[in-house]
């Protein structure tokens, strides 16, 4: 979405700087209602939320495998020497450190999930800036705003409400007229569960694998 906000501001850039600016006319698109309208949208979202379930599922197996290793030590640990102790203690810090890294190559900033998201979601951003271009050639408008963007819209008169216009040039204008004012429905992502003793993280944040600190007998 952040793309496509970013698009139409180009767009906006590009429209003041045409003839056309003079007119000083101008309107405004719910972009995040009218991606909401699109099955190619919902479709995308549809795939990451699969995907997004299947990583979270691979990494729950890992952490599964890392407790395993962790109980089987502390049951056999009055059993083994310093030097056995000290390989598995190392073993098991290898395992947390791979499952935190692969937590973050999934889930982490630029990690496999945005990147699949920006690979599935551009076509169809880039088809609703396509249509909100044509919009803006056909009816001369100097500037578009994106009514879900990041400005803030504290009155918007529906005259100037173009919403409509774009989902007629991607073929999704419907007998009776949408209602862009109903912004926000558009399905997203559903976040990686929060592991059970990271209850004070912040809502929807992939956590790392808990660290455990394995003991050692004292001299």
């Amino acid at each position: 979405m952040k793309a496509l906000r970013y698009s139409l501001s180009v767009l906006t850039l590009v429209i003041l700087l045409a003839p056309t600016a003079l007119a000083q006319k101008f309107g405004y698109v719910d972009s995040e209602f009218v991606m909401g309208k699109m099955p190619a949208y919902a479709q995308a979202q549809q795939e990451l939320n699969t995907l997004s379930q299947n990583w979270q599922k691979d990494i729950e197996v890992q952490k599964q495998d890392l407790d395993k290793m962790y109980r089987t030590y502390r049951a056999e640990e009055v059993l083994l020497t310093e030097t056995q102790k000290k390989k598995r203690q190392d073993e098991i810090t290898k395992k947390e450190q791979d499952v935190r890294a692969y937590q973050n190559k999934i889930f982490g900033y630029e990690g496999q999930l945005f990147k699949k998201r920006q690979e599935l979601t551009r076509p169809v951003q880039d088809q609703v800036f396509e249509a909100v271009e044509k919009v803006a050639k056909k009816k001369q408008l100097a500037i578009i705003f994106d009514k879900s963007g990041d400005l803030t819209m504290l009155y918007t008169n529906p005259v100037h409400d173009y919403t409509e216009f774009v989902l007629e040039e991607l073929g999704l204008a419907s007998a009776d007229r949408n209602q862009p004012a109903q912004s926000g429905a558009t399905r997203t992502v559903e976040p990686p569960q929060t592991p059970a003793n990271s209850a004070d993280a912040e809502p929807g944040t992939p956590q790392a694998a808990p660290t455990r600190t394995v003991p050692t007998r004292r001299p």
